[in-house]
């Protein structure tokens, strides 16, 4: 097996750590990783949610992309022949917005080799939430707006879908990024329908494979108190590995102390044990 982390973060991402990227892969290394996947959030359009002081957060500056793909380059080149580091983003589904990420993308197409596609925004109360940010703003910005935590589910995998239409588009290795993260604060919030989530990601593994799109198996929800668990159920690893479907371990990595965790469930789960 290939142990690859292929979702992680630098020190180009607002919500995350400083730290050199050395440190995250001397603790790659460490584990004995050999493939590492770069990762960061890429721009996002301007005033994409209308809290200033979240949105300063979310994700580097147009003028900072460049710099980052300068970093990612200079990375790989210091552990060329020890360990392989590979180009990535972890790119937003934008609903209304995808011109924007298109012609964000597009003058990289020919560095990106691993693109992570995630939802973390809904439309709800004053525009455009984050369903990742604490659970009272879940509460506010999307339990208000929709009127019950499974009208919320639905609209997420809505968005989910439709990120995989248009993802099927991009350049390098596309997979889908924590396809559960609707489920963050699930422990915080009234307890969401496990049948309809379970209905909607059945229906999402055929859309993969006819995208040719891969799964980001992220372990980050073990790391977050309301979640407990990963962001993607085992049952549907077994299925998507069934169908050919690349599973790609994520760590979702902010920190260094982050870089391998969760691996022993990931690798339990892929080989088909009950873990």
């Amino acid at each position: 097996m290939l142990k690859w982390d292929g979702h992680t973060h630098t020190r180009f991402c607002k919500h995350g750590s400083p730290a050199a990227q050395e440190l995250y892969i001397e603790a790659a290394l460490a584990q004995g990783f050999t493939r590492y996947t770069l990762s960061e959030h890429p721009p996002l359009p301007e005033r994409w949610v209308e809290d200033e002081n979240l949105m300063a957060e979310l994700a580097m500056s147009m003028d900072e992309l460049p710099a980052y793909f300068e970093y990612v380059e200079s990375v790989k080149r210091k552990y060329e022949g020890i360990i392989e580091i590979t180009a990535g983003l972890e790119v937003d589904y934008l609903a209304g917005a995808e011109a924007f990420s298109e012609a964000m993308l597009q003058p990289w197409a020919g560095v990106l080799e691993d693109i992570v596609v995630s939802v973390h925004y809904l439309p709800g109360t004053g525009g455009m939430r984050c369903i990742d940010f604490t659970p009272g703003d879940f509460t506010e910005g999307l339990l208000a707006a929709y009127g019950s935590v499974d009208a919320v589910v639905s609209e997420y995998y809505n968005h989910v879908e439709k990120a995989i239409a248009w993802a099927s588009r991009l350049p390098g290795r596309v997979r889908l990024g924590h396809i559960n993260l609707i489920e963050k604060f699930r422990t915080a919030l009234p307890q969401m329908d496990e049948d309809l989530i379970r209905r909607r990601l059945a229906g999402i593994i055929p859309m993969l494979a006819a995208a040719g799109m891969g799964v980001d198996v992220n372990t980050a929800g073990l790391r977050v108190p309301t979640c407990g668990k990963t962001y993607v159920p085992e049952w549907m690893i077994r299925e998507c590995t069934a169908r050919g479907i690349p599973c790609v371990y994520g760590s979702d990595s902010h920190k260094p102390e982050h870089v391998g965790f969760g691996w022993e469930w990931y690798e339990r789960a892929v080989s088909g044990q009950r873990g």
